[in-house]
């Protein structure tokens, strides 16, 4: 069936049921799929399992939760990381990371890798095949915790998954259409991944429709590289406008933390702002949004002391920002997947910089104050022209907007992105851009950027140019001593 031109329009009812016939035929485990009952058992679980709702308390409530991420190839090995994160964590949200295989819809692949699993007693894959599993041991792991569950899939692909993990009472699912396809993917079109996430968005509005609330969120970005906040920002929207004209009336955002405290905070404050305002302005008056810290995203250091350094400022960042909550790491993140007990510790060090936080608040602050004005700037002159660039059409925009360069992301894998985008550390740690690219940022903006990296480069006795996008991108991960080298002791 030849698909119709690329748009931001709502699939309609009849070609979104015979999609929904093709997708569920394509494993076995999609037959286990009844969306009528599926609905009922969704209605009825407890409100404190369903994510949607839990994250519109927490708001109410000016609460920051805590979400780790984690994954196992086994059913037993999956459900004991869950009751550890639930349980030794006290995490608010428990994850099911699924594996590379499911990302890419390669499901006999996962099987093989969940059966030697079993056989060799540890985990063969990087998460859970979800696809494999099905809707009935889905449901068994929601049984197992006292919290909710929301699916973290790193895919372009979510169709499937989507289904399944819905059907089996995760009540969030974590993936875009923008997002992952330029953080993820080399060959796919970012126009497929519009679509294929305009399918998941679709379905979490038709569950909206017979009366289950359901969580859908926005990745942030997982290049594994330095994003500048208004590129992040920017997609949030785009990513968010694309949901909500689906149907989608909850909407969580993600944003990487910067590791600078006054732009961490304001990033937040800026994201959740400027989407309300654009989505207000396409008519979108009833979708709540809400925006999730990460963990630092980039390269992170071996030294355990270090690490838990990150852990708690990543908490205390987040809370300061007005975050609803943050997605944490752990000290194995180095070095490979952590041990249940090392995701819990991550779990409990993000909380206690969560409480040092309370009660703070820089909004008033001049810094702020500025800093926030040129974030708001640079994001609505990149999210305009990507709507004008469509005809105020966002998938259009981005499409043609992506072709130009005029949105970008730097180190991006996809071949339709530009990448011509080169953010680093200023002398007072801010993440600025060396080069702009073809960003339609005003000339004051991008004269601001450089004046702040060569400061910042005379001053530490360095050549401002690309070579400081480079050191950025390993800063974090190095040894203290070399960070400090002026604190070591001779």
């Amino acid at each position: 069936m030849a698909l119709p031109p690329l748009s931001e329009g709502r699939i309609p009812d009849d070609a979104f049921d015979a999609m929904r016939r093709e997708n569920l035929a394509r494993w076995p485990t999609g037959s286990g799929v009844d969306m009528d009952e599926a609905a009922d058992y969704l209605r009825q679980l407890p409100a404190h399992k369903n994510l949607a709702r839990v994250m519109c308390e927490a708001v109410a409530q000016g609460r920051c939760l805590t979400q780790p991420r984690g994954g196992f190839g086994t059913f037993d090995m999956h459900k004991d990381l869950l009751v550890t994160l639930d349980q030794e964590g006290l995490a608010d949200v428990v994850p099911t990371t699924t594996d590379s295989y499911t990302r890419n819809e390669r499901f006999a692949e996962a099987q093989r890798g969940s059966d030697e699993s079993e056989e060799r007693g540890r985990s063969m894959l990087n998460g859970f095949p979800v696809v494999n599993a099905g809707v009935d041991k889905i449901r068994e792991l929601t049984a197992a915790v006292n919290k909710p569950v929301i699916a973290l899939t790193g895919t372009s692909f979510p169709r499937l998954t989507g289904e399944i993990c819905y059907a089996g009472g995760f009540t969030g699912y974590l993936g875009s259409g923008i997002a992952y396809t330029t953080s993820y993917t080399k060959e796919t079109s970012v126009a497929e991944g519009i679509r294929n996430y305009q399918y998941l968005d679709r379905l979490v509005a038709r569950y909206g429709e017979m009366g289950v609330a359901l969580h859908r969120r926005q990745p942030g970005f997982l290049t594994g590289t330095n994003i500048p906040p208004c590129v992040a920002i920017a997609i949030c929207i785009a990513d968010a406008l694309l949901a909500a004209a689906q149907g989608v009336k909850q909407y969580g955002l993600e944003l990487g933390q910067c590791l600078h405290l006054v732009q961490d905070a304001v990033a937040i404050d800026v994201c959740q702002d400027l989407t309300q305002s654009y989505l207000r302005a396409k008519g979108y008056e009833d979708v709540f949004t809400s925006v999730t810290s990460l963990h630092w995203m980039g390269a992170w250091p071996t030294d355990r002391a270090q690490s838990f350094g990150l852990m708690v400022y990543g908490g205390f960042a987040g809370a300061v920002g007005g975050a609803v909550s943050v997605t944490t790491k752990s000290v194995a993140e180095a070095m490979g997947i952590p041990t249940p007990e090392e995701n819990a510790e991550g779990l409990r060090a993000t909380r206690m910089g969560i409480y040092l936080a309370r009660n703070v608040c820089l909004r008033d602050l001049p810094e702020y104050l500025r800093e926030k004005e040129v974030l708001e700037t640079e994001v609505r002159a990149i999210v305009d022209t990507v709507l004008e660039a469509g005809d105020g059409d966002v998938a259009v925009g981005t499409m043609r907007a992506l072709e130009a360069g005029l949105l970008d992301v730097p180190w991006s894998p996809n071949r339709e992105c530009k990448s011509a985008l080169m953010p680093a550390r200023d002398g007072d740690g801010y993440l600025r851009m060396v080069d702009t690219g073809a960003l339609p940022l005003p000339d004051e903006v991008k004269q601001y950027h450089r004046d702040r990296l060569q400061t910042g480069a005379a001053n530490a006795g360095k050549t401002y140019g690309p070579d400081l996008a480079i050191d950025s991108v390993y800063e974090i991960s190095e040894e203290i001593s070399t960070l400090m080298p002026n604190l070591t002791v001779k």
